[in-house]
């Protein structure tokens, strides 16, 4: 059995500072921290050195849409491979790698190479990107297993992220802007190296890998002669496609608002204001992640997210809608407010949906969905602006979350994690899946 720390499972109702006395947690929080900073500086210090070097938005903007991409694409390998083998053996070679992409990138844009190099050179970028995120969500769910903190703990990693995402931009823009326009992407990759190898380090509180028998829960099949321990990918688990489809949805939001905005406060004669109005959306995320980790909550996971997810296709329907910036501000407001509950809620599912030694990669898909549907929403979004009307592009945060909900009610019976101890698959020779401790 796990082993269950006294700070963590005593108190009835759970809380930030209970969350944070955790023991060895802040040996990878810090650490966390720091890495987790690049993955929200690179798309946007990517755009600014680019455009600064092509002239043109355009070319920038399709170079950084391809790293997003091919981060969405390759993220769940790498949590795959990092359940598998452990996080350090995949971390320590993909900050290298990243590094040294970047590195490359940002040569080949000053040196004014050809353009199809920097498509090449921003393939290995995306893809190498270390999924920081879901590695700190999995050294929770070792931390606490079977916890009520695990809820306060989802809600941490959803403001930390939050907070990340506010800050890196703004930081990155600072430094191309300030001081040069290579100075953001620089600054990426030495984030991501130090941070990185010094997250790595912390082998003590990392997921036990899955190629030897480990705590937590595993598939085992058992037939006539043997009984063996088998990894289990994350995709194969019903519920984690049901949450993918949600968090494409997510994506949907975050990057059609990105596009939206900024084609709306320019329409007014107002760029300035973009910035106000998507840090008010940012800070109702924020606001409402930390009140959701405070609550201990009486209803299930499974309904709550059924509840949010609506609330947040509610809210997102009423943008396009908005007929000036204050308005627009409050409606923001309000959808960051509810995406918070629902990415908690998401992420929370997956503790008892996926085995712990698929745990990673199930975070990764969910991470890769939202980057691969804020990638999508934003050329859907851009053609709109450009073919419709000012404001058409919101119509994708709408169509976005209205589709996915209607995926999340069809299918969450799917959310319900199987009872322990009971049989879930049969195939021949009698051999039985069961999910065990």
């Amino acid at each position: 059995m796990p082993e269950k720390h006294p700070a963590t499972v005593t108190d009835k109702r759970p809380g930030y500072g209970q969350l944070l006395r955790t023991r060895g947690a802040w040996t990878f929080l810090l650490p966390g921290f720091a890495a987790r900073q690049p993955f929200a500086m690179l798309t946007i210090s990517t755009v600014l050195l680019l455009q600064h070097t092509t002239g043109s938005y355009g070319t920038a903007g399709a170079v950084s849409a391809t790293t997003g991409v091919s981060m969405a694409l390759c993220a769940p390998l790498t949590g795959k491979l990092a359940d598998r083998f452990g996080q350090r053996a995949v971390l320590v070679p993909g900050v290298l790698l990243h590094a040294a992409s970047v590195l490359a990138l940002t040569l080949l844009a000053l040196a004014g190479a050809p353009l199809w190099t920097l498509f090449v050179a921003a393939v290995p970028t995306g893809a190498s990107t270390p999924q920081i995120g879901p590695m700190v969500r999995a050294r929770w769910g070792v931390k606490l297993h079977g916890s009520p903190l695990m809820t306060t703990a989802a809600a941490f990693e959803s403001v930390t992220d939050e907070f990340t995402f506010v800050l890196g931009p703004l930081f990155a823009t600072a430094l191309c802007t300030g001081v040069h326009p290579a100075a953001g992407l620089i600054t990426e990759a030495s984030l991501t190296l130090i941070g990185g190898l010094l997250f790595a380090a912390q082998r003590g509180t990392q997921p036990q890998p899955s190629r030897s028998a480990g705590a937590g829960h595993a598939r085992v099949e058992h037939d006539d002669a043997h009984a063996r321990v088998e990894h289990v990918s994350a995709l194969r688990v019903p519920g984690v496609r049901v949450l993918i489809a949600a968090f494409l949805g997510i994506g949907a939001v975050f990057g059609g608002m990105q596009v939206s905005m900024a084609a709306f406060t320019q329409s007014i004669g107002e760029p300035g204001l973009n910035g106000v109005l998507y840090g008010t959306f940012a800070a109702g995320n924020m606001l409402s992640g930390v009140a959701v980790g405070a609550v201990a909550w009486k209803i299930t996971p499974q309904r709550r997210l059924l509840f949010a997810y609506t609330a947040l296709a509610l809210t997102a329907s009423c943008l396009w809608a908005a007929p000036s910036a204050p308005v627009l501000g409050a409606t923001g407001l309000l959808v960051g407010t509810c995406i918070a509950p629902t990415l908690i809620t998401g992420f929370t599912l997956v503790e008892g949906l996926v085995p712990a030694t698929s745990r990673t990669e199930a975070f990764t898909w969910l991470t890769g969905s939202i980057a691969l549907g804020q990638a999508t929403a934003i050329l859907v979004a851009g053609q709109l602006q450009d073919r419709l009307w000012d404001g058409a592009g919101f119509l994708v945060p709408m169509g976005g979350t209205v589709l996915a909900l209607l995926v999340v009610a069809a299918l969450r019976s799917r959310l319900v994690p199987p009872p322990v101890g009971r049989t879930v698959a049969r195939g021949l020779n009698h051999r039985v899946t069961l999910t065990v401790d």
